[in-house]
């Protein structure tokens, strides 16, 4: 990673009239990092992103990409990343080939770039047939080929999964993480859990707004998963221990003195369970 951070947000504020969506918010990303942004309904994800993109501008605070002040400079720097968003807007009357040909017009690369990125995405055998006829999750890997197109540097996805089919899913993975390991900055939103500690470096989890914790996947299930011991009796019947709490930790261990524990099962740390502890609200 540069020590320089390739995102830089400073004490951002975004308000829609009295309401305040995001309070406050610090974050720094870096060249080669991709990066969870968490949260459940209305926690400040999308409109955070919408900054990032150049749809609302702060209510306060700063953003800084690459070193250019997103407001003062955004001229410069809307070249420099790519967007997949959560909703579909391809063009439905065009083949996929057509619809990345457009954007290669746009964005001044040439056209044998859309090939190559139909084929990264899976979608060549589908290239000139049109969108309408398209699954769902072949429109997201379209959407995924055409925010690729010009190779940019930094990459926003919101949802890059949803829809996709298990293969699907992982290519779209196994993609992203081959793009940061060139140095590509990926900035991502996902409600899927699995996805979050197999892909991402670090995590930051915002709730009513703020930011209530930024750290690495493990690291966060690790301070916050419940500690729980399933204890198989040997009459057949299973008790739960809650290790937290001292008198459970107690209670266990008078059971497995006396003999009466047939088999203990310790559950694995799980991201959700963290997540849940942290906002106290179900991840939707």
């Amino acid at each position: 990673m540069s020590a320089a951070p390739v995102i830089r947000i400073d004490e951002l504020v975004i308000r829609y009239g009295d309401f305040t969506a995001v309070d406050h918010l610090n974050l720094q990303l870096h060249q080669g990092e991709l990066f969870g942004l968490l949260g459940p309904n209305g926690a400040g994800k999308s409109s955070t992103l919408r900054v990032l993109i150049g749809q609302r501008q702060p209510s306060a605070g700063k953003v800084m990409i690459a070193g250019h002040d997103i407001v003062r400079d955004w001229a410069t720097i809307k070249p420099k990343f790519g967007y997949v968003p959560d909703r579909e807007n391809n063009f439905e009357e065009f083949s996929g080939l057509r619809n990345l040909l457009i954007f290669c017009g746009l964005y001044g690369v040439p056209a044998q770039r859309a090939e190559e990125c139909l084929e990264l995405v899976e979608l060549t055998e589908a290239a000139h047939l049109p969108v309408v006829g398209y699954s769902l999750g072949m429109r997201r890997k379209l959407l995924l080929a055409r925010a690729l197109l010009h190779q940019p540097p930094i990459l926003y996805l919101d949802e890059p999964t949803a829809n996709l089919d298990i293969h699907s899913a992982a290519l779209v993975r196994k993609t992203l993480r081959e793009l940061v390991q060139k140095g590509c900055t990926v900035l991502l939103t996902t409600h899927n859990m699995q996805e979050v500690e197999e892909i991402c470096d670090r995590v930051a989890i915002l709730n009513r707004g703020k930011l209530i914790a930024l750290d690495t996947p493990l690291s966060l299930r690790q301070q916050h998963s419940r500690r729980v011991v399933d204890a198989t009796l040997e009459d057949g019947s299973l008790l739960v221990f809650d290790l937290e709490m001292p008198e459970e930790r107690e209670k266990l261990a008078e059971r497995v003195t006396s003999g009466r524990v047939a088999s203990l099962r310790t559950r694995d740390f799980n991201f959700h369970e963290a997540f849940l502890k942290l906002t106290g609200t179900e991840f939707t």
